[in-house]
């Protein structure tokens, strides 16, 4: 264990993974399904980690399924709280009802669909926020960021996933992070960021609290799955300074957790 390792917090914070329980609907993205993985087995795998909470996302293959997350939000007890995805129309009454449950943001999808569409970001964002403070969470690619930054710069809170997956040719990934923006350093193994190491040092530097880390588990569809050795590696790319933040602090700050 090298001195970076010796260092991580206790309580690591994963603000990033999926649960896919096959006792609720689950719905062919490209003809692709995912094999279950359920609340049982994520807690069985991070055990040896520290985590001591974290964020199940919704991913495509759930669309707008709520079952499967306020049952794994349930199983997962205090500390985790969820990321769901909602059509445009949903009732503030739902918005309130998945709150009281543990929901703290909304899922926008736009890599591989299955939430509301980018037409309706703007406006369901700044909906879910009034009614229940949440913020929004984009599945996008970093190319695509600059016809979307005005649009996100003017809503409340923002995170983009797996460090916008591709490189951040235009410097528009790093000019909403210093703007407040927050970053998901997740899934490595299904990015195609030259240098991930690189662009998270490069975003603490931005903006100390503008990094959180997430497994990713299960890791579907993604070409190397997660492993333990993906913490050393953040870990080693913020530096001493910033590994608290990154792995714990920073997370339990976006969700609003204690």
């Amino acid at each position: 264990m090298n001195a970076i390792s010796a260092a991580l917090p206790e309580g690591v914070f994963d603000a990033h993974f999926h649960i896919v329980d096959p006792r609720f609907p689950l719905v062919p993205n490209n003809g692709f399904v995912p094999d279950a993985f359920t609340a049982e087995d994520y807690v069985t795998q991070v055990a040896p980690l520290g985590v001591t909470g974290g964020a199940v996302v919704s991913g495509s293959f759930q669309a707008f399924d709520q079952g499967y997350l306020l049952a794994a939000l349930e199983k997962l007890g205090p500390g985790y709280v969820g990321v769901t995805q909602l059509p445009a129309d949903v009732p503030d009454e739902t918005i309130v009802e998945l709150d009281d449950a543990g929901v703290r943001a909304v899922r926008f999808n736009l890599y591989r669909g299955g939430s509301a569409g980018l037409s309706e970001i703007d406006q369901l964002a700044r909906r879910v926020h009034a009614i229940a403070g949440w913020h929004s969470e984009l599945y996008v690619d970093a190319k695509d960021l600059p016809d979307l930054a005005d649009t996100l710069r003017g809503l409340p809170q923002v995170t983009v996933d797996h460090l916008g997956m591709s490189d951040d040719t235009t410097g528009t990934l790093l000019d909403l992070v210093e703007n407040g923006l927050v970053v998901k350093a997740t899934g490595f193994g299904r990015m195609d960021v030259s240098d991930p190491e690189a662009l998270m040092a490069a975003i603490v530097k931005a903006n100390p609290a503008g990094l959180v880390f997430g497994t990713d588990l299960p890791s579907t569809r993604a070409r190397v799955p997660f492993q333990p050795s993906d913490l050393d590696r953040v870990a080693d790319a913020v530096g001493a300074d910033h590994v608290e933040a990154v792995l714990s602090t920073n997370g339990r700050a976006l969700y609003r957790l204690p």
